[in-house]
């Protein structure tokens, strides 16, 4: 077979491990616009010409785990270390509200501080001054009463990123005591219990072979999500990595077909680190088949501090800025941002 036609198996039934392996070593250009025009009418046949909003806030750069790849790994010394305050993350919902934003994101480390009892009263002053929002938690791993806890608070959906469904390759990625085992068993928790649960992970990291992908696009299909953020691995200078080559844009956006073709409803992000790579980073990936993109709300203050990879765009915007220059942006595109929870379909 050729790669459109593995393109057009995938439309209408799964393909094999060994199918998917040839898929990702053989493409060419031409099979990745064929497999992005695909993916486009998916995804309009789905979403019609909506963009989905997600308000970012970042609001810890305290990380316990040392993961080779980001600049907030526990022994990172030159890392610039905040905590927001609650009412900090409430201005910050405050002014995302206003903005239209009806999904608002808590993103950070595996920072201790934010114990079980400080997340939960957290989520139920958000929850409660914004009940017709949505609360996404991004956070890592919990144990199961965390989740079962901030749940019942109210938090909708939770995104933690697989980063690679080979066990030999997340041992390159990460150290002990972290163990894919471990992050898989959280993320079918997290499903149990009821969370649009999303996995993900980094397009070209160290170690990323055909194989790896292959089976990153099996387990997403074991998983059934409701979210998958990919986006290209950038190195920091601060880490391990810092002489790893970056990923593709090409590789990356043929990925974000693949994933729209396979995954037909699923909730898509055109990343900021995908606009960090390429100027046009995130209208491409909305082209290729993305259906949600995620400005930053943080203060700007602490924007630059999150650096869990170098020249991350957009860290002197203001909110305001940050939402207009999307919308501008999706509209040369041909496509709009909704004011909208923007929840996986039914």
């Amino acid at each position: 077979m050729h790669c459109k036609e593995w393109i057009d198996k995938l439309e209408v039934q799964p393909l094999e491990r060994a199918e998917y392996i040839r898929l990702l070593s053989d493409y060419t250009e031409e099979d990745r616009l064929y497999a992005q025009e695909k993916a486009r009418k998916i995804g309009d046949r789905y979403f019609g010409k909506q963009i989905f909003v997600r308000g970012l806030i970042e609001f810890t750069s305290y990380c316990k785990n040392d993961c080779y790849y980001c600049g907030l790994r526990r022994s990172n010394p030159k890392a610039e270390r905040y905590r927001l305050t609650e009412e900090e993350i409430l201005d910050c919902c405050r002014e995302g509200y206003a903005l239209g934003f009806r999904t608002f994101v808590l993103q950070g480390g595996e920072d201790a501080y934010f114990t079980r009892e400080r997340m939960v009263h957290i989520i139920r002053q958000i929850k409660g001054a914004y009940p017709d929002c949505a609360l996404t938690l991004s956070i890592g791993e919990r144990c199961r009463a965390d989740y079962a806890a901030f749940r019942q608070a109210g938090a909708d959906r939770y995104l933690l990123r697989h980063e690679t469904a080979d066990p030999a390759h997340y041992r390159v990625l990460h150290p002990e005591p972290l163990s894919l085992e471990h992050r898989i068993k959280c993320l079918e928790t997290l499903k149990e219990l009821g969370f649009q649960t999303g996995c993900g992970f980094m397009v070209g990291s160290p170690g990323q072979t055909p194989e790896t992908l292959a089976e990153d696009l099996l387990f997403i299909r074991r998983l059934q999500p409701q979210m998958v953020g990919i986006g290209p691995f950038i190195p920091h200078g601060d880490t391990p990595f810092h002489n790893k080559p970056q990923g593709t844009l090409e590789l990356t956006l043929f990925l974000l077909s693949l994933i729209r073709i396979q995954q037909k409803q699923v909730l898509l992000p055109a990343t900021t680190a995908l606009g960090t790579i390429d100027p046009r980073g995130r209208e491409l990936g909305i082209l290729a088949g993305a259906n949600v993109v995620m400005p930053n709300l943080s203060p700007v203050a602490v924007r630059k501090k999150y650096s869990l990879y170098d020249n991350k765009i957009c860290t002197g915007e203001e909110s305001a800025q940050c939402r207009s220059c999307l919308q501008k942006r999706m509209e040369s595109i041909g496509y709009t941002l909704v004011t909208d929870r923007g929840d996986y379909p039914a």
